[in-house]
């Protein structure tokens, strides 16, 4: 089973990495809905789609939806910043580009992160943690490797993802402090496939 993304082999500008063609679909999607209910004319909706299939990086498809939906929102985030969870709960998932260092922090609050669409500049990030009566969950394809290297007081760790035996695949690091709280890692399980056909058995 292949990774839904593939690690840039050299660090370089998020805006600069080449797009696939699952990533020009997602932002067709949104220019779709956007026609659909009025924010685009039909002509703006043509001339976009058009430059959406022509386009050759993430940057290029950025430009084409930063004025339809907030940042949080966007089909493909190239700049997500560091992430916190105040008192609340935050999920951080989808198309984005992960950094190979950025911060976090979680005061009384959860953060989830969500790494199975993600498309990482660098095989080996470093996720800075400050947790404080909270909670850091990561979530990652199967064949990441997470690694829990900070200073815990009074917290835990459960780390419970499927790294491939004898392959050198990605790692993610996580450091920094947590106290009175916890990290936790998981790859999601397979879903098996259902041994009778839909409707049930004649």
């Amino acid at each position: 089973m292949d990774f839904p993304w593939k690690p840039a082999q050299q660090p370089i500008s998020p805006r600069e990495l080449r797009a696939s063609d699952t990533d020009r679909e997602r932002v067709v999607r949104l220019l779709r809905d956007a026609h659909g209910d009025g924010r685009l004319t039909l002509d703006e909706h043509a001339e976009r789609v058009g430059r959406a299939y022509a386009a050759r990086t993430l940057g290029d498809l950025t430009e084409l939806t930063g004025d339809l939906t907030p940042a949080d929102q966007q089909p493909i985030r190239v700049d997500p910043g560091p992430l916190h969870a105040l008192f609340r709960t935050v999920r951080h998932g989808g198309r984005w580009v992960v950094p190979g260092r950025f911060p976090v922090s979680a005061l009384f609050g959860t953060l989830e992160i969500d790494l199975r669409e993600a498309l990482l500049q660098r095989r080996h990030v470093v996720v800075r943690a400050s947790v404080l009566g909270g909670r850091l969950r990561l979530v990652v394809p199967e064949g990441v490797r997470v690694e829990f290297t900070g200073r815990s007081i009074i917290g835990f760790q459960d780390l419970r993802v499927r790294p491939r035996q004898g392959e050198d695949g990605p790692v993610i690091e996580v450091s920094g402090t947590i106290v009175l709280g916890s990290v936790n890692a998981r790859t999601p399980r397979r879903r098996r496939r259902s041994r009778f056909p839909r409707g049930g058995l004649r």
